[in-house]
């Protein structure tokens, strides 16, 4: 018998899905099309790794993933993982909101902002007891 999927385990699993699809096809397409797509195409989700050129972005596509994946499997050590790049991401969008900030940009403010807000909504709600039950393996 298998567990069933909290659903908003299941919409951050598709978060990261979302995010890995995009990764992939924007690493497959400066692989093969060079040129093609600017690397700051990546910039929202890689904060400057992107610069490591198209094998970054496939190689964070194939983690983005296999989170989702591992999500999807209530895995532990996934959940785990997914919080830890949630907060990764907060900390690296804090200088983004203190410069947005100090030149008044409200555009990037506010697009900086959501990126946070989303970021801290995923490790809350993955922290969170209830849902770390259903994270626990099967007796």
């Amino acid at each position: 018998m298998e567990r069933q999927i909290p659903a908003g385990v299941r919409a951050i699993a598709l978060l990261f899905a979302l995010c890995a699809a995009y990764l992939g096809v924007a690493g497959l397409l400066m692989l093969f099309r060079p040129g093609f797509l600017p690397m700051s195409a990546g910039a929202p989700l890689l904060f400057g790794l992107e610069l490591a050129g198209p094998y970054m972005f496939l190689l964070m596509a194939v983690a983005g993933g296999g989170v989702a994946w591992g999500l999807m499997k209530l895995n532990n050590i996934t959940r785990h993982v997914a919080m830890l790049i949630a907060c990764a991401g907060i900390v690296m969008l804090l200088p983004t909101i203190s410069s947005a900030t100090t030149a008044a940009n409200w555009k990037a403010l506010a697009t900086a902002g959501a990126g946070i807000v989303i970021r801290v909504v995923v490790a809350w709600y993955l922290g969170r007891a209830d849902v770390a039950e259903y994270f626990r393996p099967a007796p």
